[in-house]
């Protein structure tokens, strides 16, 4: 049998709409709205384009009868299920993901379970022909962060409400299955559940026995497992449960056909009752003892279990088909590829080891908005997936290449995975490990040319925190030099990274640097071509004499002046000529806490050396954190993408309210800061040119970039921003 990346063919890809309709107090988020595929049909022919069998998809309850029962609205499914229909693409259909149900109903609400099926009836009657189906994503999951942490709607904070909310979504499992089959027999359950598991130190033993008892509940319930002798049996009584609602899930199994595993890396935990060791954001307690609950990935005595070893573990227990139903990482793109290219090659082995194995899925193809704050908040942190909604149209990512390798019978190679992936790095402890010196990154690596010792540190430690080879070369413009270099090194990339603005852009050095920055770029244009390799190179946002009406973008024509800005658009020009597919970065104003030379800077320097500060609140800015531009760099590069690309963090503030953010950030009383409409001689000045970016803002918020830099200046978390762009993953992941 032919075998890919690890696994069997007959596995099938699945992917998944990241489509949670939650809510927080009076106000309700809308996945499938916040990501725009509520207006893009489209969308669904970009899925089919990757290869996949089947699809989960919104059928939502909260979202198709909002007001009542009696009034449906089926427009926005049919369309999107009819054109599903017509590309060969399997739905599974959801009907509550991580929600509560519409308003009229509550997780908490006896009548619940009836009103479901009551309205998977109703689908079911509209769509016939549909054969697959998850009534509710996740109970066990939405019962915790609704009944037990107070996180979603309702926010109770107790086991009875945990227990009531859980045993009430699983009923509405089987009336909602009871109800389709009714209508088409041969429907299929496919139900998922957070699949990790619990260790811990031996003072929280009996919490960790309790946890792991409790990760079951979903499946067990649904299987009729839940009798007398469940380890839990005594524990749901406790909690208002009464045993006549467990015996009937006894009665009336709903085993699922097939089994959905929702894996994370937040998804395993280590419980420790020593709270020194954990930042205090982990710290928690179950009333009788204090303990840090965090994820196993992070402390070295609890190694991540893995998808293999999940996927067995539910199949020794259940003896049931399974799948992985949400693959899924938030991270830079070398890490997200890693993830699923791992979890494809597990269910690969797990199959050949005799668990049956169906289908693996790539989750949150549109990305998801607010997980790192499993959307407690609404700050807009957006997290990419196989496709970025942030370019219209959304624009797909690294991830769908891998997606169409694997879609179409093909394993995915780039030199990415030639290292680890984060989770497999001893860097990644709470706590640090003595493991000898550190590795460097191996494999084939990227090639730097042209920066200085600080931008060239840079850009080595975001390589390393991200598991990439780099290697630097300090030759000049010389062809002779990049030859070797390509032959010797064989990197899969350059980027041709030399620095700096002028503080004069009439001046910018004169003939000299005209001709060594444009011959150097064209030379190594020249042989990247020769080569076949990638070639990134940063242009300057001075390309544009800052006179135009707005902002310029990258369709922009290019008005430069001075030797400096003349340089950098010629520069711009013989790269395209050499190298068409050549990726141009203009980046905004930039800044760092590592320059002293960078606009932000020097407002640090003004602001700590004046009782007042004016800054024109007429004039525009786009700032652009350096670590954030070169992580957005790395992450367009080897999503492959080509021409002119602005980088600039969101938000274009003008130039008062940047420097007024930036005095809040580093702690100067903001009201320092004064708006003026007529800059005076001695004010603090905004740099000439605004760029914003037509193609896709991939950049964080400039409060967000401020923040971070600030830390960095302070040494909080140096490394951490610079070199360690997946400080996001510790958060827990639905």
């Amino acid at each position: 049998m032919l075998r890919i990346g690890g696994a069997h063919a007959s596995i099938e890809l699945w992917g998944g709409v990241e489509c949670t309709v939650n809510r927080l107090g009076d106000q309700w988020t809308d996945q499938c709205a916040r990501s725009g595929h509520d207006d893009r049909l489209d969308d669904l022919d970009r899925f089919a384009s990757l290869g996949l069998a089947a699809l989960r998809y919104p059928a939502l309850w909260e979202r198709i009868v909002p007001g009542s029962l009696d009034s449906p609205n089926w427009s926005w499914l049919d369309a999107r299920l009819s054109r599903l229909r017509g590309l060969g693409i399997r739905p599974i259909l959801g009907l509550v993901h991580h929600g509560s149900g519409p308003a009229y109903t509550t997780l908490l609400d006896p009548s619940f379970p009836e009103r479901l099926g009551r309205f998977a009836r109703m689908v079911a009657e509209r769509y016939p022909w549909v054969c697959d189906y998850t009534p509710v994503n996740e109970p066990l999951t939405t019962a915790r962060f609704s009944g037990l942490y107070g996180h979603w709607y309702p926010h109770h904070r107790n086991d009875r409400s945990f227990a009531r909310a859980l045993v009430h979504q699983c009923r509405g499992v089987v009336l909602a299955m009871r109800a389709i089959r009714s209508v088409n027999p041969a429907a299929r359950l496919i139900q998922t559940e957070d699949c990790g598991t619990v260790s811990g130190t031996s003072g929280v033993r009996e919490q960790v026995e309790h946890e792991r008892h409790r990760g079951w509940l979903t499946w067990d319930l649904l299987t009729g497992k839940v009798g007398s002798e469940h380890p839990l049996h005594g524990y749901l009584c406790a909690c208002g449960i009464h045993a006549r609602e467990l015996q009937f899930f006894e009665e009336m199994p709903c085993t699922p056909d097939v089994l959905g595993l929702n894996y994370y890396l937040t998804s395993d935990r280590f419980l420790d009752e020593r709270l020194e060791r954990y930042p205090a954001g982990w710290h928690g307690s179950n009333g009788r003892l204090r303990y840090a609950d965090v994820e196993a990935v992070r402390v070295p005595e609890a190694q991540p279990v893995g998808h293999q070893a999940r996927l067995e573990a539910v199949w020794e227990r259940y003896r049931l088909p399974v799948a992985l139903t949400e693959v899924h990482l938030s991270c830079t793109r070398e890490e997200q590829a890693r993830w699923f290219l791992e979890a494809w090659s597990a269910a690969g082995r797990a199959r050949e080891s005799g668990v049956d194995v169906r289908a693996v899925t790539a989750w949150a193809l549109l990305g998801a908005y607010d997980w790192n704050s499993l959307v407690t908040r609404l700050d807009g942190h957006y997290e990419p997936g196989v496709f970025d909604v942030r370019s219209s149209p959304p624009r797909g990512t690294f991830l769908a290449s891998v997606m169409r390798d694997l879609g179409h019978g093909r394993r995915p190679v780039h030199p990415i995975f030639d290292g680890p992936g984060w989770w497999r790095r001893s860097d990644r402890f709470f706590q640090p490990v003595k493991t000898g010196r550190s590795r460097a990154p191996t494999g084939r690596p990227l090639l730097i040319v042209g920066a200085d010792a600080r931008l060239e540190q840079v850009w080595k430690h975001v390589c390393a925190a991200r598991g990439l080879a780099a290697y630097a070369l300090h030759a000049g413009a010389d062809a002779a030099a990049f030859e070797v270099a390509l032959q010797r090194v064989h990197p899969w990339g350059v980027v041709h990274a030399r620095a700096g603005e002028p503080d004069d852009p009439d001046d910018g050095g004169g003939d000299g640097e005209w001709r060594t920055h444009v011959s150097e770029t064209a030379l190594l244009a020249t042989a990247c071509r020769r080569h076949g390799v990638r070639l990134v190179t940063f242009s300057s946002a001075l390309v544009f004499d800052g006179n135009g009406p707005g902002p310029c973008a990258e369709h922009d024509q290019p008005r430069p002046v001075g030797s400096f800005a003349r340089s950098r658009y010629e520069a711009e020009c013989r790269a395209r000529q050499a190298l068409p597919d050549a990726l141009i970065i203009r980046a905004g104003a930039r800044f760092s806490a590592g320059d002293d030379a960078n606009v932000a800077a020097r407002v640090r320097g003004q602001l700590a050396d004046s009782a007042r500060l004016a800054a024109n609140a007429d004039a525009f800015v786009s700032p652009a954190y350096e670590s954030d531009v070169v992580n957005a760099t790395l992450d367009l590069l080897i999503d492959e993408e080509q021409g002119v690309w602005h980088l600039v963090n969101s938000g274009t503030p003008t130039w008062y309210e940047f420097v007024r953010e930036l005095a809040r950030a580093y702690n100067f009383p903001p009201d320092v800061v004064e708006p003026v409409r007529a800059p005076a001689v001695g004010d603090v000045a905004a740099p000439p040119c605004v760029l914003i970016s037509a193609r896709g803002n991939v950049m964080r918020s400039v409060a967000d970039a401020l923040a971070a830099c600030a830390r960095e200046a302070i040494g909080e978390s140096g490394r951490a921003e610079i070199a360690s762009p997946h400080g996001d993953a510790q958060c827990v992941s639905p």
